[in-house]
């Protein structure tokens, strides 16, 4: 084959039965197999491919699980990077992850170049990629925001985004130094779950998004694809991570959106619910709950402020910090009470919450800790809160998009499937509110089991 592989070949092909398609393959020489392998854009799926719209910043790739994100994300990144010397920004969910999917992979940069007869300088040590035009990709970690503080990049490749640790942080600070040449873009490919992060980045004007199924790549043998489809076709799972289906809330979530947006209450003065106006409300108790983190650099330390009026709960601040050590969420404790004027912080004591009391001692922040103790699991805790909701006796005093997330992602049936590891803001959120709906004038009640 000394011509190159078009579009319109690879359908032709497409349009071949088995047998024959089998029979033209058998007839190819092994370097025709691979330039048609090396031709992507020629058969790959349109989502897939670059948006063809004017004037993006961020491509926003969501498919299921197989789709071929990896090999279209190493595809366009090369592309780019032979157009000349070029800045790249390699973000994974791990420095690990990013070598060894990003660059190292079977679909990785390395792979794509060495198909098209491109020899790359790969250094592990430096996790710095060169390419023969002059540009340069280093690799970085949505576990260490701090690492994309600083570094100017034309383009930037982001994977996973909905595995990161600190996605936050970690885009803010990529984004702000997406600031190198003409057109700074980023690409971001992640199987669909629902994070603020990406809430917020769909809601973007300059945001594109792409997406597709595990089963449209044509390279994924039609047996893989078929027991895949038998075994998880029509549940929630199939829908998000063979379909793509970006899904905002769990199945049967405790918290769904619409239930948030109607028990909402805005600082002007508006709402959607049946709240007093905000500037007219008196709170007869405030109290700080928090969902303890017992290491630095473990789950976020869940820090939420609530308050009670007239009988009725509201949310007022998620002063929630993540990667701190106990002396630092202890401050922020002791911090967002003093702020609110609250009475007490509620901490759950098998959860180290004994430790809230003894740092919170030690930094002499004089705020007092009720420790409580949990005998039954997160999501049947939240559930008499959520009713509380229902029943237009709770309600969120402003926008609290991380919680909200993790509070969608609670399901009735007992699962989490929010952002992160465990749902530490929603859970600091249910014993604060908790602790308000069983207190009467500031008086804690002793209920008889």
């Amino acid at each position: 084959m000394s011509r190159e592989i078009t579009r319109a070949d690879v359908l032709r092909l497409g349009e071949m039965s088995p047998g024959r398609l089998r029979a033209w393959l058998m007839k190819c020489l092994p370097r025709d197999l691979l330039a048609i392998d090396a031709a992507f854009e020629a058969w790959a799926a349109e989502g897939q491919l670059p948006p063809r719209r004017e004037g993006w910043r961020v491509w926003l790739m969501m498919a299921g699980r197989g789709f071929g994100k990896t090999r279209a994300g190493a595809e366009w990144i090369h592309g780019l990077a032979m157009t000349g010397a070029k800045r790249i920004a390699l973000v994974g969910a791990t420095h690990d992850e990013a070598r060894a999917i990003m660059v190292e992979g079977v679909s990785g940069l390395l792979a794509v170049a060495r198909r098209k007869g491109i020899r790359l300088k790969w250094e592990p040590g430096n996790r710095r990629l060169t390419w023969p035009s002059g540009s340069v990709a280093e690799l970085f970690s949505g576990e260490s925001p701090d690492g994309l503080r600083g570094p100017e990049h034309d383009f930037a490749w982001c994977d996973e985004l909905a595995k990161w640790r600190y996605p936050e942080a970690a885009w803010d600070n990529l984004s702000m130094g997406l600031r190198r040449g003409p057109r700074a873009r980023a690409l971001i490919t992640t199987t669909p779950r629902p994070i603020a992060l990406i809430d917020r980045l769909r809601r973007e004007p300059d945001t594109v998004e792409t997406g597709g199924s595990t089963g449209d790549n044509v390279n994924l043998p039609q047996a893989f694809v078929e027991a895949m489809v038998r075994t998880y076709g029509g549940t929630r799972v199939g829908r998000q991570e063979l379909l793509g289906e970006y899904q905002a809330e769990a199945e049967g979530s405790l918290f769904p959106r619409a239930l948030i947006e109607r028990c909402r209450v805005l600082r002007d003065g508006s709402s959607t619910g049946s709240a007093p106006p905000w500037d007219e409300r008196v709170y007869d108790r405030i109290v700080v709950g928090v969902d303890p983190s017992a290491s630095e650099g473990g789950d976020a330390c869940g820090i939420v402020v609530a308050g009670r009026s007239a009988g009725k709960l509201y949310v007022l601040a998620d002063a929630t910090v993540s990667g701190a050590s106990p002396e630092r969420w202890a401050r922020a404790v002791a911090g967002a009470a003093e702020a609110w004027g609250a009475s007490h912080a509620v901490a759950e004591a098998n959860q180290g919450g004994a430790m809230v009391t003894s740092v919170l001692n030690a930094a002499d922040a004089g705020l007092r800790v009720r420790l409580v103790h949990a005998s039954r699991g997160k999501i049947a805790r939240a559930e008499p809160v959520a009713t509380r909701f229902e029943a237009g006796r709770a309600f969120f005093a402003g926008t609290f998009p991380e919680l909200e997330a993790e509070l969608a992602g609670l399901s009735a049936n007992g699962s989490y499937e929010g952002p992160g590891r465990s749902p530490d803001r929603a859970d600091a959120m249910v014993w604060a509110l908790t602790e308000l709906g069983e207190t009467r004038s500031g008086v804690p009640r002793v209920r008889a089991l």
